[in-house]
């Protein structure tokens, strides 16, 4: 008996399979899908996305966590600043002592 999946569904398994160390014969096979319905959907949920890419976090940083001051030592001066300064102020800095 065939079963309908919506769109919201099939990203769901697409999503699993594609978090699983699974290849997606293995996967379907495991789940008893067809391979070319898998590959139907996926190919619509690629279209119905457009350029969407889905970002997944691989690390979570503490905000809190002290971050390193940038130290800038040319000749006999030492400069301290916080890690947080702007890239363009560095620009300004670097360019003075050039």
């Amino acid at each position: 008996m065939r079963k309908t999946r919506s769109l919201e569904q099939w990203r769901n398994i697409v999503e699993e399979q594609q978090a699983s160390d699974l290849t997606i014969t293995e996967f379907c096979q495991q789940h008893a899908l067809s391979k070319t319905s898998f590959y139907a959907a996926r190919s619509k949920l690629t279209a119905a996305s457009g350029s969407f890419v889905r970002a997944k976090v691989t690390k979570h940083v503490d905000p809190t966590e002290q971050q390193q001051p940038i130290i800038l030592t040319i000749s006999k001066v030492k400069v301290c600043l916080p890690s947080t300064t702007p890239a363009s102020y560095l620009g300004q800095l670097l360019r003075e002592f050039a």
